[in-house]
């Protein structure tokens, strides 16, 4: 089965949702007060939520697997489905986290297969990263960087930017990358959630911007993106490689080849579409799973990452 569109895009890279449920409250993610909810649809088990990866990567063969949230530390059966997707021979994993739990699991984790990790942190100020995540944990999300990187996890760093919050922590974050030796890929606010109906031009921080605030005390030169890739990497005078992500402002809809699924068994062919296919139930029924599939990558942009009402929290970031 081949599955392309008139881009000549297809599915290369699978994110799985594994949780809805996070234990920090980022004002990106989600506003105060909400609660995940389920949408009436039955929660896979960890098996058949592995068979389905199982079936796709079958059909795409995908450079990777990431699975995110959520919090995907959160599900109880984190280790038996990494243990169920290496059964199948599926070997390139990635995990997507908060950092919160890592010095507890990572070393089950590396034990299971997991050999990349990134972790999210906006700030290293821990007053401004209770600000946005709600949340007194700064030391423990730097443990879990530790505990990772001890177990011979490759770790990379999130930073979401956002102007008037956590602006004045881009070169704190830059010179941890640095003192660790690991990437810091900075990120433009996304257009998710209750920011698509408000405050997001309140709150956007444009990659150029961090690249001027970069460049006011270091040397850089543009490096490089991968075909496929979400961030473009910059280079240091000293070697030292970072990252920005802007999906803002130079989107890379254009060749994205990531496909979505949640432990509903629903695919998404874009974040920026509301609109899901359940595969549950299809998954050996050869035809009706192509269709399925055919829709979902009709779901790209062409051009431009349009946003959409869904929180970050219900389908991963």
């Amino acid at each position: 089965m081949f599955i392309s569109d008139k881009y000549g895009r297809t599915f290369g890279t699978l994110r799985v949702s594994l949780t809805n449920v996070c234990n920090f409250y980022c004002t990106y993610c989600r506003e105060e007060g909400f609660i995940s909810k389920k949408n009436g649809l039955k929660v896979l088990n960890y098996m058949e939520l592995a068979e389905i990866v199982n079936v796709l990567n079958k059909i795409f063969h995908f450079k990777s697997i990431r699975l995110t949230g959520g919090e995907p530390t959160l599900y109880h059966n984190l280790i038996p489905f990494i243990e169920r997707l290496r059964f199948y021979n599926i070997d390139n994993i990635k995990i997507t986290s908060n950092g919160y739990l890592l010095k507890k699991i990572a070393q089950n984790l590396s034990v299971a297969g997991v050999r990349k990790i990134n972790i999210s942190l906006d700030a290293i100020d821990s007053k401004i990263f209770y600000l946005i995540t709600r949340t007194d944990a700064l030391n423990k999300v730097i443990e879990g960087i530790e505990e990772s990187l001890r177990n011979n996890i490759s770790v990379k760093i999130n930073s979401v930017i956002m102007r008037n919050i956590n602006e004045n922590q881009i070169i704190p974050l830059l010179e941890f990358g640095i003192s660790k030796n690991i990437k810091v890929r900075f990120l433009e606010l996304m257009k998710m959630g209750h920011l698509y109906f408000k405050e997001f031009d309140k709150y956007f921080y444009s990659t150029n911007k961090i690249i001027s605030v970069i460049n006011n005390k270091y040397l850089i030169v543009k490096s490089y993106r991968r075909a496929n890739a979400t961030a473009t990497y910059w280079q240091i005078e000293n070697g030292y490689e970072f990252g920005t992500i802007s999906n803002e402002s130079q989107p890379f809809c254009s060749d994205c080849d990531r496909l979505r699924l949640d432990s509903y068994g629903n695919i998404y062919g874009c974040i920026s579409s509301e609109v899901k296919e359940n595969i549950a139930n299809i998954i050996h029924d050869e035809n009706l799973l192509k269709d399925s599939l055919i829709k979902a990558l009709s779901q790209k942009q062409s051009i431009k990452f349009t946003g959409c009402a869904t929180p970050m929290i219900a389908i991963g970031g």
